[in-house]
């Protein structure tokens, strides 16, 4: 197994390269998909979220409303991290149970974590870190996630900086131009990632 980090900022694109790299050949374990698995109707993190928040948090279909969540956590710093003790535990012993499935294998395994390194618990062969400008990561979540200015700035203050993230990377993806322009990109990134050291297996 070869353990490959990936990381940005929101609104960078991370997902775009996760799905590239998946369409190579790479094991993706996403923790945002993770996340939303366990967030679901019946699931213990779900109920213990909605213990602590109220039921002003369940859409009219059951489901967990995560705008209203974000409404009430990224404007409160404490409530956010008791959302974070509710849900972290839970991701994290999700990540290393399919983490380990791979354990003995050939293949390219890919941690796509938005926080890897806020976190900075993952012990990875490399990390990529996906890059744009935070301008540009506003304008692309207010256009095509329909999120206000003020919701996506809070949301990027909440993550290490830009500058922090680039000190931890090993290969940066310049996603500050248009899609196609991450296609040369995403070669040359499947490239490094075989030429890497198999990493913890």
């Amino acid at each position: 197994m070869k353990l490959i980090g990936l990381t940005g900022g929101i609104g960078a694109g991370k997902s775009t390269v996760s799905a590239e790299l998946a369409n190579r050949g790479a094991v993706i374990v996403d923790a945002d998909a993770i996340t939303r698995e366990l967030q679901q109707p019946g699931e213990p993190v779900f109920e213990a979220i909605v213990e602590r928040f109220g039921t002003g948090i369940v859409a009219p279909d059951g489901a967990l409303d995560r705008q209203a969540l974000a409404d009430i956590v990224f404007n409160d710093k404490a409530a956010l991290a008791e959302l974070n003790m509710l849900t972290h535990p839970a991701v994290g012993k999700a990540i290393a149970e399919r983490v380990a499935a791979e354990t003995g294998t050939d293949h390219v395994v890919v941690l796509d974590v938005p926080l890897m390194v806020e976190s900075g618990m993952y012990a990875v062969a490399g990390l990529i870190v996906v890059d744009c400008p935070p301008d540009e990561a506003v304008r692309r979540l207010v256009t095509y996630r329909d999120m206000s200015e003020a919701d996506a700035r809070a949301r990027m203050a909440r993550q290490a900086s830009r500058e922090e993230r680039l000190a931890k990377a090993d290969f940066v993806v310049d996603n500050s131009g248009a899609p196609e322009a991450l296609d040369e990109q995403i070669e040359r990134v499947w490239a490094w990632i075989e030429g890497l050291e198999h990493g913890p297996s």
